[in-house]
């Protein structure tokens, strides 16, 4: 017998996106035939999947850590990298998907149904890929994002024909293993079983599921027992089989108010909007161990009572078999009933929708740490997703960030925030990139230098005019004169004296008679 995991936690890493590559094409008398880069390829996808030949999470149980290939990196001469390949998980129909905070990602009720939990990283592209009328050969590539990570979790609703349902020790344990192939744990204790078993029964020419649920107690809705925990395997099923135990010792219990405690417990467990609640699906009757002569006895007075309730009753041992043909031909007929009304029914067609909110923002800005340590954290995944793709040891790639950053609008964003030149900003949540910010002038009219009224940015004409060039040649030629004269008057003075003229007498004399 399969050991039988209803619940796992998969801790899951998808693929990150390889990373764009920067080549120029060089070819004969052609040294830069211009760049010819190509995109990294995409990080594969780990998507959910699910299949009918699959009836246990056992196998994520035991390896519960999957990842997905990264997207190779591209080359030269404009070739892309490979793709990571997508990782298919497949789960038993019936799974239900959990985020990490509880939420219900998918249920996968039929099968084939995929969704991708993990979606992959996104290449970075090629300076072939960013080259513009402007910038026509660029000397950087975007980098490659990462792929999710995180965990998801796996409940598995069993997706059987026929629920067991009943007391501890009933035999229903006994009673799957008679009727089917099914191996599980026997024991004439409470709580043998302690996960639900699953048989497949062959009655006929009808073969079908049947889902051994734990004991069932008194109070069991409320958290009792075992039983809570393992009634969501009942919610799928298409009818139920009460099992009761006919030979019980214990004080205080009959057929009669076992039935009873069940159909109360039943009642109060609530099933998901849009499904049929419990106690109006079909039920049957299985009066169990009338191999014991007290007990055979004690079934055959109740039977009429159950009858007059409307339930089909079957006296059945799991010891000697006896009564079991007919019980399993019975659920075969409800079986057969309820998939042909299951046919009759209109295909549901599956329409996914995802419409961009109305006032969704690309990114939002808060001012973060007090007064003290006050910094500016911006959230969105475009910028986010460009802080990735950025090379910073590349000067030019931390440009064309800056210059992305700019036409979303972030510099304003943050403006109107309370930032100012050299505040802290962090893009991202932890682990963010932090960098201190430093203002384009071009990004916002608060950081025009000009009067009220004008903008230098707009007064192309520097040429001076020819008064203006006359006016500034005489006011050097004033101060060059001014400067000369006060010269003179300091030597007059006898503050400094000519060196050549001192060594020279000769000259000097010369000189001052002429």
């Amino acid at each position: 017998m399969a050991t039988f995991v209803d619940r796992v936690t998969l801790h899951l890493s998808a693929g990150n996106g390889g990373n764009g590559c920067v080549s120029v094409r060089r070819e004969k008398f052609k040294p830069l035939a211009g760049p010819d880069g190509g995109n990294g390829g995409d990080g594969g996808d780990i998507v959910l999947v699910s299949d009918p030949q699959v009836t246990t999470l056992l196998g994520y149980h035991r390896s519960p850590h999957r990842s997905s290939r990264n997207g190779q990196p591209g080359m030269g001469d404009h070739r892309s990298g490979v793709s990571g390949d997508t990782l298919e998980l497949p789960v038993p129909v019936g799974t239900v998907v959990y985020d990490e905070s509880g939420d219900v990602l998918a249920d996968l009720t039929e099968p084939g149904i995929r969704v991708v939990v993990g979606p992959g990283g996104q290449g970075g592209l090629g300076n072939a890929a960013l080259a513009t009328t402007k910038r026509k050969a660029p000397g950087f590539a975007l980098l490659g994002t990462h792929g999710w990570s995180g965990d998801v979790s796996l409940e598995l609703k069993t997706i059987a024909d026929i629920a067991l349902v009943g007391y501890p020790s009933a035999g229903k344990s006994s009673l799957i293993a008679a009727i089917s192939a099914a191996k599980p744990k026997i024991a004439d204790y409470p709580f043998t079983t302690l996960t639900p078993n699953l048989g497949v029964v062959e009655s006929g020419s009808t073969r079908f599921t049947v889902a051994d649920v734990p004991g069932l107690i008194e109070g069991a809705s409320e958290g009792k027992g075992l039983g809570l925990e393992f009634l969501r395997h009942v919610e799928r099923c298409e009818a139920l089989l009460h099992v009761i135990d006919c030979a019980t010792l214990d004080n205080g219990r009959d057929p009669i108010s076992d039935l009873d405690v069940i159909l109360h417990e039943l009642e109060q467990y609530p099933v998901p909007e849009g499904q049929v609640p419990l106690l109006e699906r079909p039920q049957l009757i299985a009066l169990n161990k009338i191999d014991v002569p007290d007990a055979a006895e004690l079934a055959a007075f109740v039977t009429a009572e159950f009858e007059s309730r409307g339930y089909r009753v079957f006296p059945i041992s799991t010891a000697s078999h006896k009564g079991l043909r007919e019980l399993t031909f019975a659920l075969a007929d409800v079986v057969e009933k309820a998939r042909t009304e299951r046919a009759a029914e209109p295909a549901v067609e599956r329409i996914v929708l995802r419409p961009k909110a109305v006032d969704e923002k690309p990114f939002t800005v808060r001012a973060e740490g007090g007064e003290e340590h006050r910094f500016y954290r911006v959230r969105g995944g475009k910028p986010e997703r460009w802080v990735q793709q950025t090379d910073f040891t590349n000067e030019e790639a931390i440009g064309y960030l800056a210059d992305r950053l700019a036409k979303l609008g972030v510099e304003d964003g943050l403006f109107k925030a309370g930032a100012v030149a050299g505040s802290t900003v962090v893009i991202g949540g932890e682990g963010g990139m932090i960098f201190d910010w430093e203002p384009t002038l071009t990004s916002t009219a608060e950081l025009i230098t000009s009067a009220r009224g004008t903008d230098s940015r707009l007064d192309l004409n520097a040429r001076p005019t020819r008064n203006e060039r006359r006016s500034d040649y005489f006011e050097r030629m004033d101060a060059k004169a001014a400067a000369r004269a006060e010269l003179e008057q300091e030597r007059i003075a006898g503050l400094w004296a000519d060196d050549d003229a001192a060594a020279d007498p000769v000259e000097q004399t010369t000189s001052e008679r002429d």
